[in-house]
């Protein structure tokens, strides 16, 4: 039988490597792409040490960090409030399946509506079937954009 209890808690200064690792691991399990470890590590730590940057907030048992997810802050003068955007989704193979990100997304909305914020975005890879099944089984809607980019790093 799996244990199915967790806390829930923001990340600290000393959960870095994790996060990095979890990076590199979301990176290659869904767009095969290898990231850069000191870079990522050091994107990290930005994040940890400046709430600017948004935060992590991570999913405990025991010792062992099980999965968590970053959120950033977009700022829409359309609504004169933030939207929170829930990025770097990470679970643990062995972890999923047990609610885990669930519990971080409703926490999340609920520490977004206590902030003010306007909603609570993420985007997700067009052939990711089972994150976008997970994502509308929570409630979240296809926002019908689509997002450009022009990489410069």
């Amino acid at each position: 039988m799996t244990d199915h209890t967790f806390i829930l808690r923001r990340a600290l200064p000393s959960d870095g490597q994790t996060i990095a690792d979890f990076n590199l691991s979301m990176a290659w399990e869904t767009e095969h792409k290898r990231l850069d470890l000191e870079r990522v590590q050091a994107g990290v730590a930005a994040v940890l040490s400046a709430e600017r940057h948004g935060f992590y907030l991570l999913a405990q048992r025991d010792d062992m960090v099980l999965g968590g997810l970053m959120v950033t802050y977009e700022w829409s003068d359309w609504r004169n409030a933030d939207f929170w955007w829930i990025q770097s989704v990470y679970v643990r193979p062995e972890a999923r399946r047990q609610g885990i990100y669930a519990a971080l997304y409703a926490e999340i909305e609920q520490q977004a509506r206590a902030a003010g914020a306007c909603g609570v975005r993420l985007y997700v890879e067009n052939d990711n079937a089972q994150a976008i099944a997970t994502y509308t089984r929570l409630g979240m809607i296809d926002a019908h954009y689509r997002v450009m980019e022009h990489l410069i790093k």
